[in-house]
């Protein structure tokens, strides 16, 4: 017995589509597999990385947990990026969120969901390091949106930190990372001025970074506070 028959149907469905718009789809996909970019992102369905960048499947190594977050001891992330930074040769690690991450609402709410608790609480870290300026933001909502942000700041300063970029940095491997997050709502991508190529930049970067979070989100509630008043 066959199970799930809609999704072979559907599969035969694009496979069909995709030769009858290129005959030569399928043989070239197979032959590509040279990207120039790492992509760390979100395990949300909603968020795939070659088709919001118009890119090839082969032209994008990928990389999804919850909340795209970079843990130090997380041995599958460590291993795609030793692949992709020592094998593959990437020369851009792009470490893109989005608004409305459910993992993000679940670390600032604070929700008990089970084991999954422990994997929010590196979000939490960020949370509450930045706890004062998110408790002064006018509703949850928009402490959400900028907590998704910081989130990704977060996570590509620790990209940075690890002994696979410092190594290649200091082999002098061209190696740029990126803060990068994206916006369901309108399909568009957004730099969080989180890019970067040695170390040295690193923490003058992450500073500026959050610096612009905490510019605009307070420029933007005291634009909402004159219209009010």
């Amino acid at each position: 017995m066959k199970y799930l028959p809609e999704l072979f149907a559907a599969n035969t469905r694009w496979a069909e589509d995709m030769r009858a718009a290129d005959p030569n789809f399928f043989a070239g996909l197979a032959g590509l597999q040279d990207p120039d970019y790492l992509w760390i992102g979100c395990s949300d369905s909603r968020v795939p990385a070659n088709q919001i960048t118009g890119l090839k499947p082969g032209e994008v190594f990928v990389h999804r947990n919850i909340a795209n977050v970079v843990v130090h001891t997380d041995l599958n992330c460590l291993s795609v990026m030793q692949y992709a930074i020592d094998v593959l040769k990437v020369r851009h690690i792009i470490v893109c969120g989005h608004y409305g991450c459910g993992g993000v609402r679940a670390a600032l709410e604070g929700p008990s969901l089970g084991l999954i608790d422990n994997w929010l609480r590196h979000i939490q870290d960020v949370r509450d390091r930045h706890m004062d300026f998110l408790a002064a933001l006018p509703d949850n909502t928009t402490r959400w949106r900028a907590l998704c942000e910081l989130n990704v700041i977060e996570q590509v300063r620790n990209v940075a930190r690890t002994t696979l970029v410092g190594d290649a940095w200091k082999r002098h491997q061209p190696l740029m990372l990126h803060a990068w997050i994206y916006g369901l709502e309108d399909g568009r991508l957004q730099d969080l001025q989180g890019s970067f190529n040695e170390e040295g930049e690193v923490d003058s970067v992450i500073a500026q970074a959050v610096a612009a979070v905490h510019s605009r989100y307070t420029t933007n509630q005291t634009i909402r506070e004159k219209d009010a008043g």
